[in-house]
């Protein structure tokens, strides 16, 4: 039962910060907030991806690029351009690794108010720290598993934001349903979203691309990330920018 516990807690905490600050804050601005309350979520990202921590900076960039380009060569994770899921995982490691060390030749106009606290990019994109992560959770295993199939899971939690990423950018993209027409392959990839908080509405997504609730459009779609943006926004941590889109979405 700990491992259940400890595993669904990483899974859906990560998740729920890689939507809320990384996708719907960094990337598309859906909200504004205030340079405390976006370091208090800096912080939140960090402990909940662990030794996955994603770069907010970095993972804006690229999601508006994805937006702007989706499914053609500049797309910088498209499964029509890689041969498989883990080429594809490849190919953006790589493209994020260029963003974050800025060796990347990206137009301005895509780093535009991306968040960016350099001690706390710096810090959650050392390998010492990155290790620690990952120590700490063997050895939670190790103490707590009770059989060896447990251990497979470990993995999944070194890399949880790749991972959900990689849900979202190759199935999202081949198979499941569409309300809308767009110019690309987005889909729904499930009618209930029990999974990855509302992220699995991708059709729904690309053709708003600035509204914050990503469901919604049918009686089924239910964003489970949405009802605490609107909390949040009644308590003033942050304030909704609504009907608002960018050039790149």
């Amino acid at each position: 039962m700990p491992i259940l516990i400890f595993f669904l807690t990483h899974w859906y905490l990560s998740v729920l910060m890689q939507t809320f600050f990384l996708h719907r804050y960094a990337a598309h601005q859906m909200f504004t907030m205030s340079k405390g309350w976006e370091k208090v979520f800096y912080v939140l990202t960090f402990i909940s991806q662990g030794s996955s921590f994603l770069s907010p900076r970095a993972y804006g960039i690229m999601h508006r690029l994805h937006h702007a380009y989706a499914d053609t060569e500049k797309d910088p994770h498209s499964p029509d351009y890689s041969n498989g899921i883990f080429d594809m995982m490849w190919k953006t490691k790589a493209f994020y690794n260029n963003i974050v060390h800025n060796r990347d030749d990206i137009p301005a106009k895509f780093k535009k108010g991306v968040p960016n606290w350099q001690w706390m990019e710096w810090f959650g994109d050392r390998w010492a720290v990155r290790l620690a992560w990952g120590t700490a959770y063997t050895l939670f295993y190790i103490y707590f598993a009770t059989a060896w199939w447990m251990f497979l899971l470990l993995p999944i939690h070194y890399l949880m934001g790749p991972v959900h990423g990689a849900i979202i950018n190759w199935y999202s993209h081949k198979y499941g349903y569409t309300n809308f027409e767009v110019n690309d392959t987005a889909k729904n990839l499930l009618p209930f979203d029990f999974l990855m908080m509302g992220e699995a509405y991708h059709n729904n997504h690309h053709k708003f691309g600035g509204r914050p609730n990503f469901g919604g459009f049918r009686w089924h779609e239910f964003d489970p990330a949405y009802p605490l943006i609107l909390l949040l926004n009644k308590l003033g941590v942050l304030k909704l920018r609504l009907g608002r889109d960018l050039e790149y979405m």
